[in-house]
């Protein structure tokens, strides 16, 4: 039987949470520069399919701004909020209050970014509370000890390749061939992170 169905995404409704990737936290986090190789990735191919980008600073006065290397990705119109904070979720007032006016339903949020088993897993958390779907990005996230990040990961993993064909949900859209440029483009950067970001789960690690 012949798929006649006009192709669309998979996802209806993605954004892209980007947290606390700082500067100051360059040479305190493990493997920072992989974070950061798979936050640029996933910020182009939001870029390309136009998917609504949300960024968060941890107390910007003394841990310093997003790193030079995301900056070019975190313009608006795109990226809708930048938000400095002191809670460790990034669903800050500011960032709520976006988030319920550009989007009328839940999200499906991509998460990624520092700590993981801090703000990253408090954010997971909230969102999920609020009744959006999170994808924690197993090649985009990290802590300042190694250990941390498996424990964190076992809760919600997600990959950052696959999330992207996930995201475009069918190959017969326009979108496609950027996402597979994309991909060609940091294969070798994905594969680096995954081998030194994304461990096997740890057995009886919590789910959520």
């Amino acid at each position: 039987m012949t798929d006649t169905a006009a192709p669309r995404r998979r996802m209806n409704n993605p954004v892209i949470f980007v947290c606390d990737i700082q500067e100051k936290f360059r040479n305190a986090i493990y493997e920072f520069d992989k974070v950061v190789l798979t936050a640029q990735k996933v910020l182009r191919a939001a870029h390309a399919l136009q998917i609504p980008i949300y960024a968060t600073t941890q107390n910007r006065a003394r841990l310093g701004d997003t790193v030079a290397e995301l900056a070019p990705f975190l313009s608006p119109p795109l990226c809708r909020a930048h938000d400095d904070k002191t809670l460790f979720s990034m669903l800050t007032p500011a960032i709520t209050a976006h988030l319920a006016q550009d989007h009328q339903q839940p999200a499906e949020i991509v998460l990624l970014g520092i700590e993981s088993h801090i703000c990253v897993t408090q954010t997971a958390l909230d969102a999920r509370r609020a009744g959006h779907a999170v994808y924690v990005l197993a090649d985009g996230v990290s802590s300042c000890n190694r250990e941390e990040v498996p424990l964190a990961l076992a809760r919600l993993r997600a990959e950052g390749g696959a999330w992207l064909y996930e995201c475009v949900g069918d190959a017969g859209l326009p979108d496609f061939k950027a996402v597979i440029g994309i991909v060609k483009d940091t294969a070798a950067d994905t594969t680096a992170a995954l081998r030194a970001l994304a461990p096997a789960p740890v057995p009886g690690a919590a789910k959520m």
